[in-house]
C-alpha cells in the first residue's frame, strides 16, 4: 500500500469597518478598498441590494453609481444594480440566488471581481452563497444594513440559502473580501428590526462576558428609546467578540460544539412553525429566554440571576413566549422539540447544546429533558405579561 499525506493551510484575513454615510464623495474607505482590490488588474464589481434598504433610501442607487464614477478607471460597475426581497425569502426562493449566478457569467464577473451586498443578514447569506460558487470563489463586500447583521451574521463566515424547510441547509463557509458597516443605515429600520439584533448581543454577553452583559443591562433603556451612542457601542463589542470566537476556535464548525448559536435551536424551529412570521432576532431572544429557564429549572443558575436576564428581555421589548412553541403534531407531540433533532442533524455528531453555568459562562451539554423542556415552555408563558422584579 502507497500514501501520500497532504496537508496545508490557508490565511483568512479580513477587515470590519464602521462608519457612517459610506456612499457620500467624500469618504474615502470604499474607494481606497476598491483600489487596492484593483491594484493588480482592472476589476467589475456587481451590487446585489435589499429592496427594503431602497424603499428607505430611494437615492441609494444613484449615490452608488457617482461614487464609481471616479473609479472606472480601474473598477468598472456593472449597468445592473440586482434588488432582492429582504428577510428570509431571499433565502427560500431560489431564483435570487439564479439570478445572481446568472448576471456573474452574463457581466464576466470573475475571480478578480467584486459582488457586493446590501441589506440584512438574509440578503448577505444569499449574496454570500453565490459569490462562493461561482467560479469556486468570487470576492464579496458585505455592508450590513441592520443591527443584526451588523453584529452578528454579516461580520462571520457562514452563507447559505434555506432547502427543505430547514434553515441554511445548503451554504459554505467563506470569509468575505471586507465587511462594512455603515452606522447611518440603522436609523431608518423600524422598532422590530432596530430591536432584533440585540438578542444576539445578549447572547455572546451570556455565555463570554458578564461585563458586556451588565453594559446591555444599563444602557437598556437607552437603547429602547433608540439612542445611537450605545447602539454604536453594542455592535462593535459584540462584533468583536464574533471575530474573536472564528479566530479563536473553530471557524468551520468541523466539530459538534457551536458556543454562538447559544438560544438557536429551538430559535430556528420557531421561525420555521411561524413561517418566518417570527424574525431572526426575535425568535433568538425567546430561545435565550427559554434555555435560560431551562438552566436555571436545572439549577446551573441561581433564581436572581434567571430574573436579571428574564427581565432585560422583557424590557428591551422582546417577547418571552409564542404560541408557535406550543404548537403540537397529529401525534400530539411538541413540534419544537423536533429543533434539537435537527441541530445536531445540520452539524452530525452528537447533540451539543450551550446552557448557562454563570452569567458570563457557558457550559456544553448533550442531552436535553424534554419535560423541562416543557415546563420551561410553560413558566416563560406564565411570565409572559407579569412583571417578574415585582
Amino acid at each position: 500500500m502507497k500514501v501520500i499525506n497532504q496537508a496545508f493551510s490557508v490565511p483568512f484575513q479580513y477587515q470590519v469597518f464602521f462608519t457612517n454615510y459610506l456612499f457620500q464623495g467624500d469618504n474615502p474607505l470604499l474607494k481606497n478598498l476598491l483600489l487596492k482590490f484593483s491594484e493588480v488588474k482592472s476589476i467589475r464589481a456587481y451590487v446585489v441590494i435589499d429592496d427594503g434598504v431602497i424603499l428607505h433610501h430611494p437615492d441609494l442607487v444613484e449615490q452608488i453609481r457617482n461614487y464609481f464614477k471616479p473609479l472606472s478607471h480601474k473598477v468598472s460597475l456593472c449597468d445592473e444594480v440586482l434588488k432582492v426581497p429582504g428577510g428570509e425569502l431571499a433565502k427560500n426562493d431560489n431564483k435570487y440566488l439564479q439570478k445572481i449566478l446568472e448576471a456573474t457569467s452574463k457581466f464576466g464577473i470573475d475571480r478578480h471581481s467584486l459582488i457586493i451586498g446590501i441589506g440584512g443578514g438574509a440578503v448577505l447569506d444569499m449574496v454570500g452563497f453565490a459569490a462562493a460558487i461561482s467560479h469556486r470563489g468570487i470576492k464579496h463586500i458585505r455592508i450590513p444594513t441592520t443591527v443584526l447583521s451588523q453584529n452578528d451574521s454579516g461580520v462571520g463566515v457562514k452563507n447559505g440559502v434555506n432547502a427543505f424547510n430547514k434553515k441554511n441547509y445548503l451554504g459554505s463557509f467563506a470569509p468575505p473580501a471586507a465587511v462594512i458597516n455603515d452606522f447611518q443605515f440603522l436609523t431608518t429600520l423600524n422598532e422590530r428590526d432596530w430591536r432584533s439584533g440585540i438578542s444576539e448581543a445578549i447572547k455572546v454577553a451570556l455565555i463570554k462576558d458578564k461585563t458586556f452583559f451588565d453594559a446591555i443591562a444599563k444602557d437598556a433603556k437607552a437603547l429602547a428609546r433608540r439612542e445611537m451612542k450605545p447602539m454604536e457601542e453594542l455592535i462593535y463589542r459584540c462584533a468583536q467578540m464574533h471575530l474573536d470566537h472564528i479566530a479563536g476556535g473553530d471557524p468551520f464548525e468541523m466539530g459538534s460544539s457551536r458556543p454562538l448559536d447559544f438560544g438557536h435551536w429551538s430559535a430556528h424551529k420557531l421561525e420555521q412553525l411561524t413561517n418566518f412570521e417570527v424574525r431572526h432576532g426575535e425568535a433568538v431572544a425567546i430561545g435565550i429566554a427559554l434555555d435560560v429557564t431551562y438552566s436555571y429549572l436545572q439549577n446551573r443558575i441561581n433564581k436572581s440571576d434567571w430574573e436579571q436576564v428574564i427581565q432585560l428581555i422583557k424590557d428591551l421589548g422582546f417577547e418571552l413566549y409564542h404560541p408557535g412553541l406550543s404548537q403540537k403534531d397529529e401525534q400530539g407531540n411538541l413540534q419544537v422539540l423536533n429543533g434539537l433533532n435537527e441541530f445536531r442533524e445540520h452539524l452530525g455528531g452528537e447533540l451539543t447544546i450551550m446552557l448557562l453555568e454563570e452569567l458570563g459562562k457557558g457550559i456544553e451539554v448533550h442531552e436535553m429533558d424534554n419535560d423541562l423542556i416543557i415546563q420551561s415552555i410553560t413558566l416563560l408563558e406564565k411570565f409572559q405579561e407579569v412583571d417578574i422584579e415585582k
